[in-house]
């Protein structure tokens, strides 16, 4: 069996899709393939990229062609020009990069937090963002009218003391300004502030920095923009990390 071989039948396995860390676990059970390469990862992500009949749904996240149609009922969208400020894009898109961020924070060895609101959502149509996250309650770290007004932040990551380490906020296509307003009154946490959006909102985010509302505040220096991209990148890598057997 090719390797790209071995890479649809681990895709059709897994249901017609697969996030790249899902592919670097699966791949190598699959017999009759033999991988005599020192770069395996980089090779299925080459595959991915370019096998006829594997489309990209998302960072990180790749589809069967022939497995579209029934992905697309269950709300997995591919972001393109006809479909990119549709509602069903804008649910699957926020869902996915919680998902990403709850399981980020897991590998990292934090306590993960997600929005009652969002906790019976679900990652990629089969796990809820809920059963992602440690902790079903906001643990209670500060007064009343601040634990309410981080209740709705998208995913917040806890130390082991129950501090909140990093706040994260994705914004699909929602104002960038409402997040950036919930960090200020936040901002006496000694915590990262994350926007989490696409690329191409990095220039709107840099441009409502510049506010006089914002400007000169501590949360200026603390605030920072990721875009989905890296931010699956840097998971993807960090999961590849911890299957080492001796880390350094």
């Amino acid at each position: 069996m090719r390797q790209y071989e071995a890479v649809i039948k681990a895709m059709h396995d897994l249901g017609g899709m697969a996030t790249l860390s899902q592919l670097n676990q699966a791949v190598f059970q699959i017999r009759g393939c033999e991988w005599k390469t020192k770069t395996p990862f980089a090779s299925i992500r080459r595959i991915v990229q370019t096998t006829k009949g594997i489309y990209k749904i998302a960072p990180g996240l790749y589809g069967l062609e022939s497995h579209r149609k029934v992905l697309e009922s269950n709300g997995i969208i591919e972001r393109s020009p006809k479909t990119q400020t549709s509602d069903a894009l804008k649910v699957f898109s926020h869902s996915y990069y919680q998902g990403i961020l709850l399981k980020f924070g897991n590998l990292r060895r934090y306590d993960t937090f997600v929005p009652c609101q969002d906790r019976n959502k679900y990652f990629l149509g089969i796990e809820k963002l809920g059963d992602i996250g440690t902790l079903r309650h906001l643990p209670p770290f500060s007064y009343p009218n601040l634990m309410k007004r981080s209740s709705s932040i998208d995913v917040i990551w806890f130390n082991h003391r129950h501090m909140p380490n990093s706040f994260f906020e994705i914004e699909h296509s929602t104002d960038i300004q409402n997040s950036l307003l919930k960090f200020e009154d936040l901002q006496d946490f000694y915590a990262r502030m994350i926007i989490v959006a696409d690329k191409k909102r990095e220039h709107e985010f840099v441009q409502k920095m510049k506010y006089e509302a914002f400007r000169g505040m501590s949360i200026h220096q603390r605030i920072n923009f990721l875009d989905y991209d890296s931010l699956v990148r840097q998971y993807e890598q960090e999961e590849q990390r911890q299957q080492m057997s001796v880390l350094l």
